[in-house]
């Protein structure tokens, strides 16, 4: 069973829940996830796959080639031997 309400947060943070006569007492595990379309999580693996196909039909979708160059040289030096200081670090 699953019982799904959108409220709004108060700024002090508190809630009060009134649950349904529907659900079974005992432990029950609530999830809190943030309304909107950019925060939604995918429940299964097939959501999953479901949403990134979606994404990346979107014709308005940047392509990643927009990052390329973006660490400045005057503040990381050259790029490839930052990158590689990093990758050192790890093993």
């Amino acid at each position: 069973m699953s019982v799904t309400q959108t409220v709004d947060i108060p700024a002090s943070r508190r809630l009060t829940i009134e649950v349904p006569g529907e659900v079974p007492a005992g432990r029950t595990v609530l999830t809190f996830t943030p309304a909107g379309s950019g925060n939604l999580q995918p429940r299964t693996a097939e959501e999953a796959l479901g949403m990134a196909a979606e994404r990346s039909a979107d014709p308005a979708r940047s392509p990643i080639s927009r990052h390329f160059g973006v660490l400045s040289p005057a503040v990381y030096g050259d790029g490839v031997a930052y990158q590689r200081s990093l990758r050192s670090e790890w093993g």
